[in-house]
Order: C-alpha cells, then structure tokens, then sequence
C-alpha cells in the first residue's frame, strides 16, 4: 500500500476554517470560559495573517473584553508552546501600540489587553484532559531559585473524541470537529486507504449532519487539509504500538495480528458509544467489519461497551 506523503509546506487549516464565523468563535470562547456573550461583534479578530514562524502560522486569536486571546491546534504535542506563544504575543503587542508607541516612554502605564493561550490538542499519543504549559519550565536555571523575568502559560486540552466531554457539549462545532476526525481514524484502523478514509469521512458527516454545511461549501479543500496537515504514518505506527502492548500482555505467538484486532474492536465499540449508536446497530457493524459470529460480537459489545 502506498502511503499519503504530506506536504509540511503550510496551508490553511481545517480547525481555523470551522471558528472562522464570529458566531461559532464566540461559542467556543463562552464554552471556555463559562461566560454568556452573545453578540459576535463583542469579539475583535487580531490574527496577523502574514506572521509565520518556524513554517507554521497561528490560528486564532482575538480580543474580547480586553482579553487577548491566542488559540492553536495541533495533531502533535511539544513542550515548547510557551515559547510559541511568547514569540506570537510579542507581535500581536507590537502591532497594537505602533500608533501609541512614544507613550513607552512616559511615566503613565501603557496598559495592554489580558493574555490567555490555548492549544486543542487531537493527536494520537495520550495526554491529559487539560495540562498547563510554562515557559520558565524551559529556561536553563544552572541551580538558580531568582523569579525568572518572563513567563508565558499555556492551557492544553485534549479534544479527541471522548475527552472533555463536558466542554464539547458545549461548542457544537468543537465536538463534530472531534467526531470527524474520529471517524476518519477509525477508516484508517479498518484498512482504508489515507485518502479512502478522508472522503468516506467527508461523506458519512454531511449524511449525518456534522460539520455539514462547512463540508458542503468547501469538500475539495477540506480534503486538501487533512492531508497536508494530518500525519498518516504517525496514526499508522500508533496502531502497530498498541496492537504490540496489547499482544505482549497476551504472550501470544500471533500477539501482534491479535493485539490489532482486540484494540480495533475496542475502538469501534468506543466510537459507536460516543456517538451514540445502539448496542444492536454496533453488533452488526462488529459482524460485518470483522467477520464475527452473533455470539463474538455479543461477547465483545459486553465487555468494552462503559
């Protein structure tokens, strides 16, 4: 099988595309912060569209209520956000005291809007609900214990499918962004071909109606940015991984083949929970998707269905 080779050259991303309606930002942000805005006009968007650091460029960011906001998705996690995010405040600060800039200075403070970073986190290796970031974990201290000069936090949430479930109950557009990809992983876990698994995706979710309209409008370039931005290979060594733990735990001599099979089935009976899919109807996908008698299938919706 031929693998989808991904372009790292930067192209729009899909997450950016979904929160590019002031409306469904707002709702994200209110999501958040448990606040209830409800005017899209209260929100300022600031993205400096032609900052681009390290080939990649920011999501979203935006002001409301003298809270800057700076968001990001990734598919893979780093301990270096806060540096990101320092570097990107810099120049969103910058641009916003140019016209004011000889106020530096007087003796009045020059006050600046509230920062506050996060990242949606949907990578395949496991990571917490929520975790917090700091920059100064990052500064070489050589046994120093002085209040280091800068710091910059940043909140990651986890929003695969299953994680955070109270927050994406919340933003509508967060949690069929999360189902998407759910079910474009699970195509992947199946057998599918990368670009098989996209538009079957695309497909099943405008059937559905997740994310349909915004996958009506724009099919062609949503497909593009899957591709470009998520990394097959990584899902793919990230079954052989768990097909091995799974295997070794059996001390099988077929562990591996078994250990796959044990930890896709699981993953579609999990799937079919979240989005709410009848004990029934997962049987019969079970019988049809892994070549499983009534009674196997019975057996296995019982002992992962939580």
């Amino acid at each position: 099988m031929t693998l989808h080779k991904i372009n790292k050259k930067y192209k729009d991303r899909l997450f950016r595309l979904i929160f590019q309606d002031k409306k469904d930002l707002l709702e994200l942000y209110n999501a958040i912060n448990n606040s209830d805005y409800t005017n899209p006009e209260d929100l300022t968007i600031t993205t400096i569209e032609d900052v681009v650091y390290m080939g990649m460029k920011n999501d979203l960011s935006f002001l409301i209520d003298d809270v800057l906001n700076l968001y990001e998705h990734q598919s893979s996690f780093s301990p270096n956000l806060p540096l990101r995010g320092l570097f990107y405040f810099s120049s969103l600060y910058r641009e916003q005291i140019e016209p004011v800039k000889q106020r530096l200075y007087t003796n009045s403070p020059l006050y600046i809007p509230f920062p506050q970073y996060l990242v949606f986190y949907n990578g395949t290796k496991e990571e917490p609900e929520r975790q917090e970031l700091k920059l100064s974990d990052l500064f070489i201290t050589n046994g120093k214990v002085v209040t280091p000069a800068l710091e910059c936090t940043t909140l990651v949430l986890n929003i695969n499918l299953g994680h955070n479930r109270r927050l994406m109950e919340k933003c509508k557009a967060l949690k069929e962004y999360a189902q998407f990809i759910a079910i474009i992983r699970e195509n992947i876990a199946v057998g599918m071909i990368f670009e098989d698994a996209v538009e079957n995706a695309v497909d099943v979710c405008i059937k559905k109606g997740i994310l349909s309209e915004i996958l009506r409008k724009n099919r062609a370039e949503v497909i593009e940015m899957i591709l470009t931005e998520y990394d097959e290979n990584e899902f793919r060594d990230f079954l052989k991984e768990e097909a091995w733990n799974e295997g070794h735990k059996a001390g099988m001599e077929d562990g591996i083949e078994r250990g796959m099979r044990t930890g896709l089935i699981e993953g579609t009976i999990k799937t079919c929970i979240d989005f709410q899919i009848s004990k029934e109807q997962t049987m019969e996908k079970l019988k049809q998707d892994f070549s499983m008698s009534e009674e196997e299938a019975e057996q296995s919706v019982e002992k992962y269905w939580k």
